[in-house]
């Protein structure tokens, strides 16, 4: 699955693939008036229309210095003529002396939104002379913008350094949760099942649940242990059919829990300290005492043993504890 730096970039080019051409022809016709501010500006007011969505034109040298008028769709304003423009973020990367480059997203000093900026090197007999530069912005950009799908490969992060390193002095302290945690986790799997919640975030830890409704999405509902374990809990929360679009079955929820319940008390070093399950994604999150998480799809932990997770997690932090121990003497 393609990575957020892969369609981002992707988003770049399908940008620079619409108004490249629009913008080499636009720097070769002001490449021949360059620098008259008058020609120039008289050059970009007749082709801003022909740019997809572009917001603002103007010319600039090498020294960054605004040489036309800026141009917008509405209007030319002279003021800005002579303006030092070197300040601006696009000017902090490698400018453009062939072709076009795209700047990275930053707020137009202007309106407060967020934007982009094209470079257009101009040049004449093989000279750079200047550069023309278009604005776009986000809102404009983005108005018919699809979501792409998230990513759902296995991914680890490691949490707090400060945590992994003392993490062979601690030991996992017995909590409300753990106290009733056949109770809790059977709760939790009817309200999941039978009352309409989709995602549920369960602390092991700290003794606390928080809960996302499938017709109530905007919030979430918060629950200390003795909510949990209180049959009547499930009183509050309307009956729901399970969801037809979910992407893991009641039964594999059965044997996460089973999982987790395992993960928490398997080690009194390495242990589970939360998790989150999602029924409609599919993907749980896991998060241990060594303050390193994980996030994975359902199909996936459940294939995975319990000596895989002590295995993995224990070794790693012994070399971190290791690695500190080295560092300190």
């Amino acid at each position: 699955m393609a990575t957020l730096q892969q369609h981002v970039l992707e988003k770049k080019a399908a940008l620079a693939a619409t108004i490249g051409d629009p913008l080499s022809g636009l720097a070769r016709e002001c490449a021949t008036v360059w620098p008259d501010a008058d020609r120039i500006d008289a050059i970009l007011a007749g082709h801003i229309q022909t740019i997809p969505n572009c917001a603002n034109l103007y010319a600039w040298d090498l020294e960054g210095r605004e040489i036309s008028s800026l141009v917008g769709r509405d209007g030319v304003d002279r003021e800005w003529r002579g303006r030092d423009l070197s300040n601006r973020p696009y000017l902090k990367n490698n400018l453009p002396f062939k072709g076009v480059m795209l700047s990275s997203v930053y707020e137009n000093m202007l309106t407060g939104e967020q934007c982009v900026t094209a470079l257009q090197a101009v040049r004449r007999e093989g000279e750079l002379l200047g550069f023309i530069a278009a604005d776009f912005a986000m809102s404009t950009l983005l108005a018919d913008a699809k979501l792409t799908a998230p990513d759902t490969n296995y991914q680890q992060y490691r949490g707090d350094p400060a945590v992994r390193g003392t993490l062979f002095m601690q030991q996992r302290a017995t909590s409300r949760m753990d106290e009733h945690i056949d109770l809790a986790l059977e709760t939790i799997y009817r309200l999941l099942v039978e009352h309409g919640v989709f995602h549920a975030k369960i602390h092991f830890s700290s003794g606390r649940c928080s809960f996302w409704l499938l017709d109530d999405p905007y919030n979430y509902r918060i629950h200390a242990v003795d909510e949990i374990v209180d049959p009547d809990l499930t009183l509050y929360y309307p009956m729901h059919p399970y969801p037809s679009e979910a992407k893991i079955t009641p039964r594999q929820i059965r044997a996460v829990f089973a999982q987790l319940r395992d993960l928490r008390f398997a080690d009194e070093t390495v242990y589970l300290r939360s998790a989150s399950i999602n029924i409609m994604n599919g993907m749980l999150g896991l998060t241990f005492s060594c303050d390193g998480s994980h996030y994975m799809p359902v199909a996936e932990f459940i294939d995975k043993s319990l000596s895989f997770w002590l295995g993995e997690l224990v070794d790693d932090d012994r070399k971190c504890k290791t690695r500190n121990n080295g560092e300190s003497e």
